[in-house]
């Protein structure tokens, strides 16, 4: 069965649930790595690029894959892997839940409607906020406009507006 469409599970109402031990068979997120890069870069790093969220929502980790895996070929094809340390910040702890339905004739008499629709989890969310920093990139002073190219590139992956923020560091060496 495919996907439901990001609109059905960008927007929350109630508190986060993260309790797998009461929930079996919870999908593993598809992020594979936070951490992509030069780590040596911290220390060497002129400008830190961040993609900050403006509303709050939930990334689903199928968007958090497509956002890293945009934002790391398009940098390490164009300032090459040993000129960028780039991370995710955020993980998709939220289990996402779908109470199945079957809409088509004759389907009021194979189903329960609401009773005990708790739901079959069928993936994982990461909820931000406003403000919430999503990804980082540190880098070169010459590199901004390929950095803020990527990050723009990741920002088209997410079901939220987002906005990039360049930071000038005083000093390499500087870490926040």
């Amino acid at each position: 069965m495919p996907l439901r469409p990001a609109r059905c599970y960008t927007h929350f109402s109630g508190p986060p649930y993260t309790r797998k031990e009461y929930i079996h068979g919870v999908p593993q997120p598809k992020i594979t790595k936070f951490e992509m890069g030069n780590r040596e870069m911290l220390e060497q790093a002129e400008v830190k690029g961040e993609l900050i969220a403006i509303e709050a929502g939930q990334i689903r980790h199928n968007a958090l894959e497509a956002a890293r895996i945009a934002v790391n070929k398009y940098l390490s094809s164009t300032v090459g892997d040993a000129n960028f340390y780039f991370r995710i910040r955020v993980y998709p702890h939220h289990v996402l839940r779908e109470n199945k339905m079957m809409a088509f004739a004759g389907a009021d008499r194979l189903q329960d409607g609401m009773r005990q629709a708790f739901g079959k989890p069928i993936g994982t969310a990461a909820r931000v906020y406003p403000g919430h920093v999503i990804l980082e990139v540190w880098g070169r002073a010459k590199d901004v406009e390929a950095i803020k190219e990527a990050l723009r590139r990741g920002s088209d992956k997410f079901p939220i507006p987002t906005r990039i923020k360049i930071k000038p560091l005083a000093q390499a060496g500087q870490v926040s």
